[in-house]
């Protein structure tokens, strides 16, 4: 599971072999009771213990150690699944017939439930993943402005996806939208729902075309690392999400590197690997999902009327279109290797003004309605005649309302 899980596990070690030293006298069934001093007779103050009274003390202590050892094994199978045959096998002789002095299995209970609370690692056997598709839902509904499509698509292929006890294949999302609608923020959403750390996690790797790839001078260097950070990602966790920012800026050589990946596979044996979400963001697209809301707009018809299917079949046609760009002609599109094409709307006023709010909550800082409009008003809006959208999105809306502090 990783060298990040040792200092953890030693360190519920202790807790577990201090819990068991002070509850090892509880009176569980098939305890040693310690030595009592009514059974060794009244030992003056500062006197040597007698020879019997060290003996039942050396026999429990030694007893507890047992205990701790067996306990940690028990531990280990129900948190990490290590050992559990062996544990198994143990528990089968232990029915039989008692080999040593036990502990009820109550405490065990209760520790695995403490470690449990704090870590939610019960369900996913991997203190890393949390899988909080609640939290996901809850987040989307409520910060998400404006984008009823990609709410509903990201969350029913990501539930879908952890459901499938055996996924053929990775799952692959593409968002699609102008700048500032959203695709950044449901990616750094998902990572920190589905992952304790969110995108500091070690099962989260994070790709920006020109921050990570510059120079295609490097190509062949790019394509070789890239290769080796996906696969030690997936064998470091087997639950993993890739996000790569400015898609439609990768070089061809390294979306071939990413095809396999992605690609379906045969057989239960490599599921564990397999089980990866990727995640490209990319602004292609735009104009035609634009021109789409547009229309519905001057048709006197309502965003949330648009569809997935109108939406996907003219975002398609687009990126085929779309002249010489390595990312719409690769592999992933040709061979239908994304699962969800994902369109984001563009914003309207009053989806800045929600963002402007969520700003100020965000920051623990005051506001009024006014102010909301304040900050919305000094956007930038599109087309030139009916200043129906926003032209950053809500990118810059977090700095704005810098000009109202006080």
């Amino acid at each position: 599971m990783g060298q990040g899980r040792l200092p953890a596990r030693r360190g519920l070690g202790w807790c577990a072999l201090l819990l068991l030293l002070l509850l090892g006298g509880s009176g569980s069934p098939g305890t040693t009771p310690p030595p009592r001093a009514q059974e060794q007779g009244p030992v003056p103050e500062g006197a040597p213990w007698g020879r019997g009274r060290y003996e039942a003390v050396k026999k429990h202590l030694g007893a507890v150690g047992a205990l701790s050892k067996q306990y940690w094994r028990y531990l280990a199978c129900r948190v990490w699944q290590e050992g559990c045959e062996e544990e198994e096998k143990r528990q089968e002789e232990r029915e039989a017939s008692w080999s040593f002095p036990l502990v009820g299995q109550d405490y065990l209970e209760i520790l695995s439930a403490w470690y449990c609370s704090f870590s939610k690692c019960c369900e996913t056997g991997d203190c890393r993943i949390i899988n909080n598709i609640t939290g996901l839902e809850a987040d989307l509904s409520r910060q998400l402005h404006g984008q009823h499509l990609a709410k509903e698509v990201v969350l029913r292929g990501v539930q879908g996806f952890l459901q499938n006890p055996w996924p053929q294949k990775a799952l692959v999302l593409s968002f699609h939208g102008w700048s500032g609608t959203g695709k950044n923020f449901v990616a750094r959403m998902l990572a920190s729902h589905l992952y304790r750390d969110g995108l500091k996690s070690d099962c989260v790797r994070v790709f920006v075309s020109l921050l990570h790839f510059p120079h295609h001078n490097y190509v062949d260097s790019y394509k070789a690392q890239l290769r080796r950070q996906i696969s030690e990602t997936l064998q470091r966790c087997g639950q993993a999400l890739l996000i790569f920012d400015e898609a439609e800026k990768l070089h061809s050589s390294l979306l071939e590197a990413i095809r396999p990946f992605v690609a379906q596979h045969d057989g239960k044996g490599q599921a564990d690997q397999q089980r990866a979400i990727f995640l490209f963001l990319s602004n292609l697209g735009g104009n035609t999902i634009n021109e789409v809301a547009l229309d519905f707009w001057r048709a006197g018809r309502t965003r949330e009327e648009i569809s997935l299917e109108l939406l996907e079949q003219r975002l398609r046609l687009e990126l085929q279109e779309a002249a010489e760009n390595n990312y719409a002609h690769s592999h992933l599109f040709r061979e239908n290797l994304i699962d969800f094409v994902v369109p984001f709307l563009p914003l309207e006023y009053q989806h800045v003004r929600l963002c402007a709010r969520d700003a100020f909550l965000a920051r623990g800082l005051p506001y009024t309605e006014a102010t909301l409009d304040e900050v919305a008003q000094m956007m930038v809006f599109v087309p030139k005649e009916e200043k129906l959208f926003s032209a950053q999105g809500c990118k810059s809306v977090p700095q704005r309302i810098n000009y109202f502090l006080p």
